[in-house]
């Protein structure tokens, strides 16, 4: 006899994401893992006393959202610490600071996260916040702004003084006349949030909010870029006690390499909800931060500041390596050899070419899953080069949102650029696609709305290939596509309800999540699962059963 099920949902629409068109009414979940997917009636017959039973009511389920790209700890900070994001002006951004230094002891940080100043209206200058600008914020308290592609912050005077000795000089942007103007950028943002890092308890409290937030836009997982952090540490704690509702897979930037294999571990190592996934790097840094490494430099200058020019600075190109091409095969080789996933930030075309050569030296690409991150401006050609490899394109579609007219991406690289983000080419050439947020902002149906409106042709997805590329393609760059992403026999049960089905709304980033399944539990519910109507209906099923009353057939068979 078929043992019961521990939930199941009936009258729905479930879509496997497996094969094209192929749905159900309903899906049966038993110890953690997907027992059977078919029609209501079907599903019924393994409902038992301790079943829960979930009536959608027309509801959509669909795999569990996978970001394949977070900064979790960043969206914790946002919840705790003044949240930047959205703000309309610098001036509400600066209001939303002294807020946040109002909350706090007179001599504590003030931290901001996630101001975008290509999003401001009613401002006559689009610039980075400043030191003058955020020293009217708080004349005792050192004041942090960061951007949100985390390439860029503002520090007031209190913190310039405190933390200047630990800038790189070369990251730390002057005026005409040399003066610090409080804006940094890479390597000197770096070494400001290792001095304003969360300890041990605060990133618990951080990860626990953050991923509460994850559990509410539907997302059962999380491709993790780990850097100077507790995090780690902090995960396994929640996952110590029964408190993690997500599935973790950390990113370690390249200085962790040598202390993983010390300790012996490697890609995919860990357990169900924590893994060992790839080993990070920059190459270049941003186009908000005019850090991209980009061929045709950049329609714009900073108005900000002077941008510096040193030994980071490629003459030939506008633009800052981080790690350059050399360094960057050099590490590629060692990761590669000792049997680690690479996944290479690259954003502007000089710097994804450098990804392509580094990566060609591999013997096996395609076997190492190995990922290149962003990849806003890969051209046609470098993206035949990528299929070719196999290589990931970890992308976020929710950056279309700087395609406007006037955008970012006008503003930064002129209205006569080639199209950015060509998810459809990619797609087109065999790339595999993973689909992650970098947390601007953590919502798969913001990215998905974004891939399927999309202003030009070769960016543009239609509803299906976007929600697989957010689920069974971030599955597949986290090695997990036989086992997530797609809603099947012996699949883990991770899985997301939806209030209105994607293909039948223009608007798919209003859709409400309703209900969030991770391993086999409901970790995020609005639709009252365990209300009175649901348990007597429950009880009126198990009864007809019992009695063998005729029930309405699978109008999808």
């Amino acid at each position: 006899m078929t043992a019961a099920a521990d939930i199941v949902f009936l009258d729905g629409e479930v879509h496997t994401l497996e094969r094209p068109d192929e749905r159900y009414e309903a899906i049966a979940v038993r110890d953690g893992q997907i027992v059977r997917c078919g029609s209501t009636y079907d599903i019924e017959f393994l409902i038992g006393t301790d079943t829960t039973v979930v009536h959608l009511d027309g509801q959509v389920v669909l795999p569990g959202f996978i970001d394949a790209h977070t900064h979790l700890e960043i969206v914790g900070r946002r919840l705790v610490h003044a949240d930047l994001a959205g703000a309309q002006s610098a001036d509400a951004c600066l209001q939303r600071l002294r807020d946040r230094a109002a909350e706090i002891a007179s001599d504590e940080w003030v931290l901001g996260f996630g101001y975008d100043e290509s999003a401001w209206t009613g401002s006559s200058e689009k610039t980075y916040l400043t030191r003058a600008a955020l020293d009217t914020v708080s004349e005792t308290q050192p004041v942090v702004a960061v951007r949100e592609d985390l390439h860029v912050a503002g520090i007031n005077s209190i913190a310039f003084d405190q933390l200047d000795g630990e800038l790189p000089r070369s990251d730390v942007r002057t005026d005409a006349s040399g003066t610090p103007t409080g804006v940094i950028v890479e390597d000197a943002l770096a070494a400001v949030l290792a001095a304003v890092a969360p300890d041990q308890d605060e990133m618990h409290r951080l990860l626990q909010a953050a991923q509460t937030e994850a559990n509410k836009r539907g997302v059962t997982g999380v491709h993790d870029m780990v850097r100077q952090s507790e995090k780690p540490q902090a995960y396994h704690r929640l996952a110590r006690h029964d408190q993690l509702t997500i599935r973790v897979r950390l990113n370690y930037w390249a200085e962790f390499f040598e202390s993983l294999q010390t300790v012996g571990l490697q890609t995919n190592d860990g357990s169900s909800l924590i893994r060992v996934g790839a080993i990070k790097t920059y190459t270049d840094g941003s186009i908000g931060a005019r850090t991209a490494q980009v061929s045709g430099g950049y329609a714009d200058t900073d108005t900000d500041t002077d941008t510096n020019t040193d030994t980071d600075v490629d003459t030939n190109h506008t633009g800052t390596w981080i790690r350059d091409p050399d360094a960057l095969t050099d590490l590629v080789m060692k990761a590669d050899a000792a049997g680690f996933q690479i996944a290479a930030h690259a954003i502007g075309d000089v710097a994804i070419d450098a990804v392509i050569d580094a990566f060609s030296n591999c013997s096996n690409p395609h076997e190492r899953r190995h990922r290149i991150e962003h990849a806003e401006l890969a051209s046609p050609t470098a993206i035949e080069q990528l299929a070719e490899l196999g290589v990931v394109a970890s992308m976020q579609p929710n950056f279309l949102r700087w395609d406007d007219a006037d955008g970012l991406y006008d503003t930064r690289l002129g209205v006569d650029r080639p199209p950015t983000n060509r998810f459809a080419t990619f797609q087109d050439a065999d790339v595999p696609l993973a689909f992650g947020s970098d947390c601007m902002p953590l919502d798969p149906l913001t990215g998905v709305q974004h891939a399927v409106t999309a202003p030009n042709e070769s960016q543009q997805l239609d509803v299906t290939t976007a929600l697989r590329a957010y689920t069974h393609g971030a599955a597949y760059a986290g090695f997990a596509d036989d086992v997530r992403g797609v809603l099947k026999q012996g699949a883990h049960a991770d899985l997301v309800v939806l209030e209105k089905s994607p293909w039948m709304n223009d608007s798919i980033d209003d859709i409400e999540v309703t209900v969030t399944v991770v391993d086999g539990e409901i970790v995020f519910d609005t639709a009252g699962i365990y209300n009175w109507k649901t348990l007597s209906r429950s009880l009126w099923h198990r009864w007809s059963n019992h009695l063998n009353i005729p029930r309405r057939t699978n109008c999808n068979q």
